[in-house]
């Protein structure tokens, strides 16, 4: 009385494998017999078999531009004008700072989803030719 128990069946003995057949039975839980069934058995990384591994069916000349390649994530004029408030600068670094975009090395073009109201400044960000026309409409600039 007044001791902690465990409950029953919650300390189970650790199976140790490959220690002959008293440990789990006749193969000690690694299956049949087989590669993977020995001692030192088994394949290297990326050993398909013998056919011909992923690593080298793949081509390794060229130049890929990927690392290098600018990322555009897409701004609603109906963000802007709900976030940014009149005469406000939007650029990159005021985008970010409103969470509206995130990421590293990451530019914003603003597209013309929405309606904008409030007359703001865009700064330094591609814009589509309607965005802009919109954002001159509603009192605002474009540089």
């Amino acid at each position: 009385m007044g001791q902690i128990h465990a409950p029953f069946g919650a300390n189970a003995k650790k199976t140790i494998v490959g220690r002959g057949a008293s440990s789990k039975g006749r193969a000690s839980g690694k299956g049949h017999d087989g590669q993977n069934s020995r001692s030192g058995g088994g394949v290297r990384l990326g050993f398909e078999g013998g056919q011909m591994p992923l690593y080298r069916r793949v081509a390794k000349r060229g130049f890929s531009n990927c690392p290098f390649k600018t990322v555009y994530q897409a701004v609603a004029l109906e963000t802007i004008s709900s976030v940014f408030d009149n005469g406000e600068v939007v650029n990159v670094d005021s985008l970010k700072d409103k969470g509206i975009i995130k990421g590293h090395r990451v530019q914003a073009k603003v597209l013309a989803n929405g309606e904008i109201t409030k007359k703001v400044i865009i700064e330094g960000l591609k814009i589509s030719a309607k965005a802009a026309e919109l954002v001159k409409a509603a009192g605002g600039e474009v540089r």
